[in-house]
């Protein structure tokens, strides 16, 4: 955790390192005090009365050290983002490579991905771009940009209903905020044509892809092809199945060859669906980039999006996801799908560059 406090070093032998070096991070509400000696063959530290009690979010968030990334790690049902404050640039605060090193869960902070706050173009309020885990850049993410809105709020000191536009890689995407703190998005319409989605499975159904038949590792799956913004490939089941058990599934090993399969050409993100009723579908999602996750909220309006085309759900629908519950529309009226679901801060932190 962050701590501040005011340290003498009695070092009894010279020492390359720094506690300013040091990753650090502040959890969501810990405030304790406390004194400490702690004794080493080479280093002895004392400290007394030693603060614990967090800086408000506002003075941490406005930080502006040297070489030092600050953030706040968010997630939106288990699909977590270090998210980063980057209004004063259109450039992000760190590389690709950067971000797997961050986003590594034994050697950085651990996240699905990075998301920085920029400046809005073209009218918008703000831009959203995102660095997967792998260091690729996705099109768009429906949790993270759930996390986006949160985040947001947080650095203007928003309060209560707030809705704002976002300039993404997906095109124009509009959050709100609600007054329960759920976050509802306006995802725009889906896209059908296979050209467009990508993929290079031959339309069946006018330009669309509907339960298409793709064979992978010797299985031929029945599939659809959406693209929210950023390609879907979604599955109810192998030809001749019946009703999918999603928690059966090996998704490590099947999931990459839904990823790089030759009728993706841009690698895809896939659903594999468990239809409980006409409003309640179960998911598990193999994220192009990130790989497993906990939630994908593309991937669950992209899955609804299926389930109406295929016949098996009505337009109104919770999606569960290993994370949580989604709440997805696909409204008749504009052809908008929209998505409903938290996003949660779990700390602060700062990390040397």
């Amino acid at each position: 955790m962050a701590i501040a406090a005011t340290i003498s070093l009695s070092l009894s032998s010279p020492t390359r390192h720094s506690l300013a070096t040091q990753n650090s991070f502040q959890p969501i509400g810990l405030k304790s005090t406390a004194t400490i000696t702690l004794r080493y063959p080479s280093l002895r530290i004392s400290a007394s009365s030693i603060s614990m009690e967090a800086p408000s979010k506002s003075s941490f968030l406005d930080r502006k050290e040297s070489g030092f990334l600050h953030f706040v790690k968010y997630h939106g049902l288990g699909n977590d983002f270090i998210m980063v404050d980057n209004r004063n640039s259109t450039e992000p605060r760190i590389t690709p490579e950067q971000a797997v090193k961050l986003c590594d869960r034994n050697f950085g902070i651990g996240a699905d991905g990075v998301i920085f706050a920029m400046p809005g173009i073209n009218g918008t309020d703000y831009t959203m771009r995102i660095f997967n885990s792998d260091g690729s850049e996705p099109e768009m993410c429906g949790n993270g940009v759930r996390c986006f809105a949160r985040f947001i709020a947080e650095l203007d000191n928003l309060h209560g209903r707030q809705s704002f536009t976002i300039n993404t890689g997906a095109g124009l995407i509009v959050p709100e905020i609600q007054d329960d703190k759920k976050v509802r998005v306006d995802m725009g319409e889906p896209t059908l044509k296979a050209s467009n989605v990508p993929t290079k499975l031959p339309a069946n159904e006018g330009q669309s892809v509907i339960k298409s038949e793709l064979t992978v590792d010797g299985v031929t799956w029945n599939v659809t092809c959406v693209s929210m913004g950023n390609p879907h490939c979604v599955t109810f089941g192998p030809k001749g199945s019946e009703n999918l058990q999603v928690d059966e599934l090996n998704l490590p090993q099947i999931g990459p060859k839904f990823e790089h399969h030759e009728m993706f050409p841009a690698r895809t993100n896939t659903e594999f669906v468990q239809v409980f009723s006409r409003s309640h579908l179960k998911m598990r999602v193999w994220e192009r980039g990130a790989g497993a996750t906990l939630a994908c909220g593309t991937g669950a309006c992209a899955v609804v999006v299926a389930a109406v085309l295929e016949g098996y759900a009505g337009r109104s629908c919770t999606v569960d996801l290993p994370g949580g519950p989604l709440e997805i529309e696909w409204s008749e009226e504009d052809n908008h799908v929209y998505m409903t679901g938290p996003a949660e801060a779990v700390f602060y932190g700062s990390v040397p560059l």
